[in-house]
């Protein structure tokens, strides 16, 4: 593989230093992974952020891939002795796939065509001639190539045949194929209509009945709708560029004179537009406008899941959760400080049963006698009807009660990681423990659920499902990392997301910690099976050991720089746990004094920065939030009202705000705030509280739009 060519590319593309996107591309070829690159080896890559890490990763995906395909066509055409120097040259200059693709397709091996049956009648030498445009009469030439036999049996069809071939020739044109997907970048409009017959059934696509606008323009989210109604069978949907343009370009290409042959080149062209190259520039514009549109609806998902998952934690509590229900009740679990569960049972306060008394009583209990200490409740049915018991109950002591998003987490009840946890009992318990524990850390409980049941994506489930995966992959693993994993009760699902570690050494990490209890050192994780020092390198500086006898194995500076803190310590004759406890002493240490061959002044910055918070959780505090006590279902809504919220979902198109009725509210993006909103996370993040008013209700389609116009300042 050659890496300084694919250097030279990338540096230039994303306007890099050479020197450290090949420092990057050596990295990542080595089995390094992005957190670890851009946490521990900022001297090599000059400090890149994991987001340019990850585009240099891509990148690198995107030119193998072009370069294996030119590998195939080089080999193809070699095959087929077709390949002359110059075609040679345009191949390995080729610099995307489309140009690739556009310079074999002459050679490209094809099923029987119009022109491949006209080149078996021997009508080739006569595209030849007309395309020459010498002739001022290509019927006289055209009488030579008439051949009973061959099913030539006129000069019309001898030129038929032939502008068969020369339509092909067009088609097949490499620059004639980059002028018209110039064009369809620019001017190609994307339409949409409604099938005749499904204006009812398809009254969901109602607004795309009859759409159109730029396709180079149109945002994702309705791009995407309007594939999903397509593939539903409610829409019919088109890429179209303008025909005369179209022609106009190719005929300022092939034409190069004013006789008769010209006009029968004219005709292969028109010919060509509307059977061959149009056609195929609509299906390669909506492969790239889905590919656009994929992309940016990924985005979304990644941002809002990067929010989710680094959602302020609890902490460890002693926690009541709740998953509420009417007829089959609500399942209470009572859950200890690290997660396990302690208790369970149902109670049954609401309809049809309303054992309100016997609720309360055993609730009453149940807190006093696990010592709880905050009480999650799950936000679906029955959701604020809970709410409003548990508020109401005079406890002994203070004690938080919280509504907690529960998608997903029937989800992780039926999974088979939530079969393994708790064999022993139903999906309505796992369900309402996933609900207590998502809110003392939804980082470590949320990535035991597939992301796409999380709900915060747009049209995650009409995307490209590999790229999804990849890119969600990625955000998990960036979390992770970023918050660090105490080992000790780390789950073997939070585990494998640590950089290095993957599910096999997760597993074994378990089994270890099964057999020979906690661990008490960074150094005890080469006693595990197959972790060997390419993982230890990886992964040891985001595991963390709390209470470890070395201060810095519950921190995140990693052992290979365990030296340097050493030298730090004794250049100022004091201890490492003096380091971290004292900002004084850190103050007086001069950082070029102890920068070396292998760690620079990157490193050594964090370094100083851990020493001053080791191991502390980088996610934002947590803070209380409560639903307004006026409103509890969509018929207490009225316009003009103004409610807390809580944001749930972000889009391109607006937020979606719980505003306690079982039912989300849209923000609009033109109602997030008093001016221009091109992105909303501009304006709001996931999880974010804040205040909207009530715009609109629509009871029967359960429609909520909420504005935060002269609102947008409220509490983060």
């Amino acid at each position: 593989m050659d890496l300084e060519k694919y250097t030279a590319i990338i540096s230039s593309e994303l306007g890099v230093n050479k020197a450290f996107v090949f420092n990057t591309l050596t990295l990542l070829e080595s089995g390094a992974t992005i957190p670890f690159i851009a946490r521990y080896r900022k001297e090599m890559t000059g400090s890149m952020d994991e987001v340019v890490i990850g585009r240099v990763r891509d990148r690198l995906i995107q030119l193998k891939d072009l370069d294996a395909r030119r590998g195939a066509i080089l080999k193809s055409l070699k095959e087929q002795e077709k390949l002359t120097p110059e075609l040679k040259e345009a191949v390995m200059k080729a610099a995307t796939m489309a140009e690739l693709e556009d310079i074999y397709l002459p050679f490209k091996p094809k099923r029987k065509t119009r022109a491949s049956i006209a080149r078996e009648k021997g009508l080739e030498p006569l595209a030849k001639i007309i395309i020459s445009q010498k002739y001022d009469d290509p019927g006289d030439q055209a009488e030579r190539f008439i051949d009973a036999e061959k099913g030539v049996d006129s000069v019309e069809d001898a030129i038929r045949g032939a502008e068969d071939i020369i339509a092909e020739w067009v088609n097949e044109h490499a620059y004639g194929r980059k002028r018209i997907r110039q064009l369809f970048e620019k001017e190609a409009l994307i339409i949409s209509k409604v099938i005749k017959g499904k204006e009812e059934e398809g009254a969901n696509y109602k607004i795309y009945y009859d759409c159109h606008e730029l396709l180079s323009k149109a945002p994702s989210h309705r791009v995407l709708a309007m594939l999903r109604g397509e593939h539903e069978g409610f829409l019919r949907v088109y890429v179209e560029a303008p025909d005369d343009k179209a022609e106009e370009i190719l005929n300022r290409i092939f034409i190069k004179s004013e006789n008769a042959s010209a006009e029968l080149v004219r005709d292969a062209i028109k010919d060509s537009c509307k059977r061959l190259l149009l056609p195929s520039m609509e299906t390669e514009a909506r492969a790239w406008a889905k590919e656009k549109s994929d992309s940016e609806a990924i985005r979304v998902f990644t941002e809002n899941l990067r929010q989710l998952l680094l959602a302020p934690p609890l902490g460890q509590k002693n926690v009541l959760a709740l998953d509420p229900g009417f007829r089959t009740g609500c399942k209470l679990v009572c859950l200890g400080r690290q997660g396990e569960l302690l208790h369970n049972e149902t109670i049954y306060p609401h309809p049809p049963q309303n054992e309100v008394k016997d609720a309360i009583h055993k609730i009453k209990s149940l807190v006093n006698a696990y010592k709880i200490e905050a009480i999650a409740i799950g936000n679906g049915t029955a959701g604020r009807e809970t709410e409003r018991l548990i508020r109401a109950i005079p406890f002994d002591k203070e004690i938080l009660a919280l509504v907690v998003n529960e998608s997903g987490a029937s989800v992780y009840s039926a999974s088979a990681i939530a079969r393994k946890e708790f064999p022993d009992y139903d999906v309505t318990v796992r369900g309402a423990v996933s609900i207590g524990r998502r809110l003392m850390d939804p980082l470590a409980e949320l990535v035991k659920i597939d992301p796409k049941s999380i709900g915060v994506g747009q049209y995650q489930h009409d995307v490209d499902q590999p790229a999804l995966h990849k890119s969600l992959e990625d955000t998990v693993v960036s979390c992770v990392n970023m918050v660090g994993v105490e080992v000790n009760t780390a789950s073997e699902e939070l585990l494998t997301y640590v950089s290095g570690v993957g599910q096999g050494l997760a597993k074994n990490i378990i089994t270890y910690r099964n057999e020979k209890g906690p661990f008490k050192s960074r150094e005890q994780f080469r006693k595990v099976t197959r972790f060997g020092e390419k993982a230890f390198e990886q992964a040891a500086g985001f595991l963390r050991i709390r209470d470890a006898s070395n201060p810095l194995d519950s921190s995140a500076v990693h052992p290979e720089s365990y030296y340097v803190v050493d030298k730090m310590a004794k250049k100022l004759s004091c201890s490492v746990t003096d380091l971290i406890s004292k900002a004084e002493l850190r103050s007086k240490l001069k950082l070029e004094e102890f920068a070396d061959g292998i760690t620079g002044l990157p490193t050594l910055q964090d370094i100083v920065q851990e020493l001053a918070k080791p191991g502390r959780d980088p996610r934002q505090k947590f803070e209380l939030f409560e639903f307004s006590k006026e409103v509890h279902s969509i018929n207490d809504l009225k316009p003009g009202m103004k409610l807390p919220g809580i944001v749930t979902n972000i889009t391109n198109f607006g937020a979606f705000v719980d505003i306690g009725v079982h039912q989300d509210g849209l923000v609009h993006v033109s109602q997030l705030a008093d001016r221009f909103i091109r992105d909303p996370n501009e304006v709001v993040k996931l999880n974010q509280k804040v205040m909207v008013e009530v715009v609109d209700i629509d009871i029967p389609r359960k429609r909520i739009q909420l504005s935060m116009k002269s609102q947008n300042k409220s509490k983060t």
